[in-house]
């Protein structure tokens, strides 16, 4: 098993660079700041919330101790499997990044969206030892499993807790994993071994890691380390084709001084340089315009390429920050003429929730990859009405603004406590559906 381990953690030098995304869920109070605090910054807390201070990004987080936003940070290893903080230094081998997403159910729109956009390989759940599965972690295990994203859970302040509330909590951790809902494996990792053999494969096999930590005394840390270090992404040939024509879908907008407009997002197909004009759209008027790509920059660092699959940052030639907005894509600009974006679509659904009935004109947030706009209930095909429970064919409409979307796209709306999951089926033209 040693010898199996160290040729795991060797990377051979000239390796191309791994690269994983986490997006991290849990409540309130859960650790989660902490924890990326912990293994971001390379040291321990000191139980009065240093390591989580240090990822907040705006002044209210800081006065609340609550996130709000969503936080990208980033670790790295070295050849040999050694930790590089910070993580853009260039000698780094395997880099992670993760998503730090709000726990506050105020905030839970803003989760979705870090959920549906920024395109994660894996879910890391964490869960405070002192108060078990509640409230919000709930809600995110649901969605993370209604996406069919994989999970891994994160038992914190494991050197608090008494015994017979740390049994608890496992024991009710341990038997929604398996509930129906869930169909999931638990693992607990007990050694780096078990650490390295679960990261090769437990996507695949539905099985749960579970790691027990602590942010104070370092338990548990090195396992969570080594399986991080390991870990590799999905099959990102199949889910993001490198020789197909560009795709990239925007996540953020920035506005940097002396550079200009700057878009985050991921890759979904293709390859792009640094000088190369793409269509980018729709706009407000539901046209695409001609866009150059000033630079790019991966992990924080200026690359002269980047394909499929990675997450990146596009500098903009003389494209002002008024004219984007979030979930705009940019595509190859293969001809003279601009693509055509979608403002009707048909969807298949199946409501989770809901506490009456869902008609036709009914409104809800629609999440769709990186795009988060209302929809409207246009027309529910084959029935009047529909209820918790119930899948049906949906005509729905953007009500802000034409998107660019694709027959097989995941769609998640909500509103309120309603949940409803989908899958789109087909695009429609912009004429409404005649009544019957």
């Amino acid at each position: 098993m040693a010898a199996l381990l160290d040729r795991t953690l060797t990377r051979l030098r000239g390796e191309i660079v791994l690269q994983s995304r986490i997006a991290v869920v849990g409540n309130v109070d859960a650790g989660k700041s902490s924890l990326l605090g912990v293994l971001t910054r390379g040291r321990l807390d000191d139980g009065r919330g240093r390591a989580r201070v240090s990822l907040f990004r705006h002044k209210h987080e800081a006065e609340s101790g609550r996130t709000s936003s969503i936080g990208n940070e980033i670790v790295g290893w070295d050849a040999r499997g050694q930790i590089i903080v910070p993580a853009e230094h260039m000698s780094a081998f395997k880099v992670v990044s993760f998503s730090d997403l709000a726990g506050h159910e105020r905030y839970l729109a803003t989760t979705l969206a870090g959920l549906t956009g920024t395109a994660p390989d894996f879910v890391l759940l964490i869960v405070g030892a002192n108060a078990g599965l509640i409230g919000m972690s709930k809600e995110h295990l649901s969605v993370a499993l209604a996406l069919s994203l994989p999970i891994v859970v994160v038992i914190t302040k494991v050197d608090m807790t008494p015994a017979p509330v740390y049994e608890q909590t496992v024991k009710q951790l341990v038997k929604i994993l398996k509930s129906p809902g869930c169909r999931k494996k638990p693992v607990f990792v007990n050694d780096e071994g078990m650490a390295c053999e679960l990261a090769s494969g437990f996507a695949a096999e539905k099985a749960c890691p579970i790691f027990r930590v602590s942010n104070l005394t370092g338990e548990g840390l090195g396992l969570l380390r080594t399986f991080l270090n390991v870990v590799r992404p999905a099959n990102t040939e199949q889910l993001y084709p490198v020789h197909a024509d560009f795709e990239f879908q925007t996540s953020e907008v920035y506005s940097v001084p002396f550079v200009g407009t700057v878009l985050s997002g991921v890759i979904l197909s293709g390859s792009v340089r640094p000088g190369q004009t793409m269509w980018l759209g729709p706009d407000a008027v539901d046209s695409f315009i001609p866009a150059t790509i000033k630079s790019i920059q991966r992990k924080r660092v200026a690359v002269e390429y980047a394909e499929a699959g990675q997450a990146v940052t596009l500098a903009l030639k003389r494209i002002k920050r008024v004219q984007v907005r979030k979930g705009m894509a940019m595509l190859a600009k293969k001809t003279d003429l601009p693509p055509v974006a979608t403002r009707r679509f048909e969807a298949q659904v199946l409501i989770l929730y809901h506490n009456t009935m869902i008609t036709s004109r009914y409104q809800a947030m629609a999440h769709i990859g990186a795009i988060r706009q209302t929809v409207q209930v246009e027309h529910i095909v084959d029935k009047q009405a529909i209820r918790t429970g119930d899948r049906a064919t949906l005509q729905l409409r953007f009500m802000r603004a034409a998107e660019h979307i694709h027959v097989g796209e995941r769609l998640l709306f909500r509103e309120g406590r309603t949940k409803a999951l989908g899958v789109v089926t087909k695009l429609l033209d912009d004429k409404p559906p005649t009544s019957t």
